[in-house]
């Protein structure tokens, strides 16, 4: 029986999970999006052309791959539809292919899920988390409070009443908040596109995809957001709803921990993070501002800017000793072409300690940086096409990196396109 690789970020999200995805599916026969929902946004570039994918797996575009969105994932049926119509469009269309696939257990994600995600952030002002107001969160806490509704729901002959139970219950919620709202025209949009996604194969994950590995073909399940803003082991509150680490596709598609082969972890050769939470390394000057810039730093699925700064060893290695990865790819490496020095945090300065790991408390006792100095290699690297191309400063760098973090970085990514990696291993 094969296994199942997984591939996921190691950072606050944004590390260019969807492009890698994209190059690595050829090897396989099945990708599956295993957490997360529409606040996810993978971008995919080739042919000239810009993709940004929110719930569908990154796998899609390679026409004799088959494509699960997992029971972890929670969908929003309009986002969907409107995907689909888009990819439709544009001469991609797995619907019709029969190339994408949904799990019955899958949670959905209601109109007034997205309400009680903007009522809850302007009623916390200042403090707020962040959110992307998709509704994720008011919808995994449906979903951990046994009162969701799942995909394999809009099949039976009471969902409209199963519906209006939970909606009244949501408006219930909402009436505790001064938010003015009107749900006629989300309702209308929102059951017709669950018509829609009936037409979609409606599956039971689990089986599906151990269905696949007993025939001795290869998955690969995708993340999306990153490690440090796993619901567990991220920088609380400041995460995501969901299990973002390598554990996150066990319950995710149905698998058995025993059933994970390779782990792929992705990287940017910096840091970013979007929305509220603890960043130790970020730079919030002309530095950072340079990175942004440079680096296109606007989430591709709500256009806010990206905080930016160093990279973060002892996050690193804490994200890695979660996943269990056993292979690192670096993004994004092109973005420092132009620094004359750049820089690792190697340590925390941090309640009067000098720590090489990531403490439980990051938000009330923020760590120093203690941050090395590299040698910037000062020339393009997006027009490179082999590993011997590569600047003798960024073979350096690398070099650090694998002998601090203690795993091999097998991929570098020198631009968006999906031409633009490099395999170094």
């Amino acid at each position: 029986m094969t296994q199942v690789d997984v591939l996921l970020g190691l950072q606050w999200g944004d590390e260019g999970k969807g492009k890698i995805v994209d190059v690595l599916s050829p090897q396989y026969d099945l990708i599956a999006r295993f957490q997360g929902g529409p606040n996810a946004g993978h971008t995919l570039e080739f042919d000239g052309k810009k993709f940004v994918l929110n719930t569908i797996p990154s796998g899609i575009f390679n026409e004799n791959i088959m494509n699960l969105i997992g029971n972890g994932v929670v969908i929003d049926p309009i986002i969907l539809k409107r995907e689909l119509d888009n990819l439709k469009k544009a001469g991609h269309d797995p619907v019709t292919t029969g190339k994408l696939v949904l799990a019955r257990k899958a949670h959905l994600i209601l109109p007034t899920h997205q309400l009680l995600d903007a009522a809850n952030e302007q009623k916390m002002g200042a403090g707020k988390i962040g959110s992307t107001l998709k509704g994720i969160g008011p919808t995994y806490m449906d979903k951990t409070g046994r009162n969701g509704l799942r995909v394999g729901d809009t099949t039976l002959p009471n969902f409209k009443e199963k519906y209006n139970k939970l909606v009244e219950k949501h408006k219930e919620i909402l009436s505790h908040y001064e938010y003015e709202y009107d749900l006629a025209e989300k309702e209308a949009a929102f059951f017709e596109a669950i018509e829609f996604i009936k037409t979609i194969p409606h599956v039971d994950s689990e089986h599906f995809v151990n269905n696949y590995l007993k025939e001795g073909k290869k998955v690969l399940a995708e993340g999306a957001q990153g490690t440090l803003l796993d619901v567990d082991f991220g920088s609380y509150p400041f995460v995501t709803s969901s299990n973002t680490t390598t554990a996150g596709a066990c319950t995710g598609l149905g698998i058995a921990p025993n059933k994970v082969g390779s782990v792929f972890g992705i990287f940017k050769a910096y840091c970013t993070r979007v929305g509220g939470g603890p960043f130790p390394t970020e730079l919030d000057d002309e530095v950072g501002e340079n990175l942004r810039q440079i680096g296109h730093e606007f989430g591709a699925t709500t256009g806010r800017a990206r905080r930016c700064g160093w990279i973060d060893l002892p996050a690193l290695k804490y994200a890695i000793m979660l996943n269990g990865v056993t292979e690192l790819i670096m993004m994004k490496a092109d973005v420092l072409d132009s620094f004359e020095t750049i820089y690792a945090c190697t340590h925390y300065e941090y309640n009067g300690e000098t720590i090489d790991y990531m403490p439980y408390d990051i938000i009330s006792i923020q760590p120093k940086p203690v941050l090395k100095a590299i040698e910037g290699w000062k020339k393009g690297l997006t027009k490179i096409t082999s590993i011997d191309q590569i600047p003798s400063q960024l073979v350096n760098y690398i070099a650090f990196l694998e002998k601090e973090l203690e795993v091999p970085i097998k991929f570098l990514s020198v631009g968006p396109d999906r031409t633009q990696t490099l395999i170094l291993k």
